[in-house]
């Protein structure tokens, strides 16, 4: 392929310059555009321009006012002034405009002429080259982050596959052991409904209901690693047993842990017998120091408690159990949550089984 022809525009008003100097440089292998003012120039030039030649004295636009137009279409075509006028002051302006170079006419020496259009030549196949590559890599870039994002959505798509499965596993091994005592069968499900339905009842946005769904399966998960079988038999429990129960939310918290997606939810598992008033356990938290989340798991596991049957008591009826949490408001109980819990729990009904992937879905 033949190469392209450089491309050169030259703007004076004197027709015997501007043919002059025009020959001159097609002699040395250019195509010329001879223009007759910076008008004409300022239009004509693009891209496709390699050098601009600019008499200083024209009448409709002069080099000085054509340069500064040229160098707000922002092509960076190096620009040269033919003047016969050896003025320093207007060398200085001419140069502060970003003037690459002076020929002055009449030209009398064309090897230092040839010489300075090559070098303004250079100069624009520099630019031309130093575009070329920031484009490449400018694509580069796009491209990479591309495969950078393709890979991160498979990423997280395999992290949030792997984090299902591990719940869906600890799930299942704590409804089994649920399924082994009659007393506690379905509370984890209950359990997980009532802080669903009291979480959207309060506005939580979808995070935070992610967040309590799980806090609320897996709040007795240290129950999996504890000989509770004391709690099966009729009576009070021991004081050694109490305290033995009293470890589960503890155990839990520390099973979590490892999980690092779990974070919030270990604290609301470790913290879900805490009291308003700082009696609870395992480390005597005041309401201040308890989010919303856990004061959620605290009121519908008690509720559940409440309204569950127990080998050592009679299950208390629905309206039985929120007069005992309204009584307990403010010193058990955050009393906003109670209040809340306690106008919706009346007209309640499942609508949803909270472990099925198309409610996950919905929240996530």
């Amino acid at each position: 392929m033949a190469e392209r022809l450089t491309k050169i525009l030259i703007a004076d008003d004197d027709p015997m310059v501007r043919t002059t100097v025009a020959k001159i440089l097609e002699m040395f292998g250019h195509q010329v555009i001879p223009v007759n003012g910076g008008r004409e120039a300022v239009r004509l030039v693009d891209d496709s321009f390699d050098v601009v030649l600019l008499d200083i004295n024209m009448p409709d636009m002069d080099g000085f006012a054509t340069i500064q137009k040229l160098n707000g279409k922002g092509h960076e075509i190096p620009v040269l002034f033919l003047t016969g006028a050896g003025s320093m002051d207007y060398a200085i302006k001419a140069i502060n405009l970003g003037a690459y170079d002076f020929i002055t006419k009449p030209i009398e020496d064309l090897d230092i002429f040839n010489v300075k259009i090559r070098r303004a030549i250079e100069k624009r196949m520099y630019v031309l080259q130093e575009r070329r590559y920031k484009a490449a890599l400018e694509d580069d870039i796009r491209q990479k982050a591309q495969q950078l994002e393709e890979q991160n959505k498979l990423l997280r798509s395999y992290s949030h596959s792997l984090e299902n499965a591990t719940i869906q596993l600890m799930a299942s091994l704590q409804n089994a052991m649920e399924e082994k005592d009659y007393y506690t069968v379905g509370h984890t499900l209950r359990v997980t409904e009532y802080a669903m339905m009291l979480g959207m009842a309060m506005g939580l946005n979808n995070q935070d209901l992610v967040v309590l769904r799980r806090a609320a399966q897996f709040h007795d998960i240290g129950k999996l690693v504890i000989d509770l079988s004391c709690i099966q038999k009729p009576g009070k429990l021991s004081e050694d047993e109490w305290e033995l129960i009293k470890k589960h939310p503890t155990v839990g918290a520390n099973i979590i842990k490892p999980l690092g997606f779990m974070e919030r939810e270990q604290f609301i598992i470790r913290h879900h017998h805490e009291r308003m008033d700082g009696t609870g356990y395992p480390d005597g938290l005041y309401g201040e120091d308890l989010d919303d989340l856990t004061k959620i798991i605290i009121v519908v596991d008690s509720y559940d408690a409440m309204t569950s049957r127990r080998n050592y008591r009679r299950n208390m009826s629905m309206q039985e159990a929120v007069e005992e949490l309204k009584r307990c408001s403010g010193t058990q109980f955050d009393t906003r949550v109670v209040d809340i819990f306690t106008r919706n729990i009346v007209d309640y009904t499942p609508e949803h089984n909270l472990h099925t992937d198309d409610f996950i879905q919905i929240l996530n």
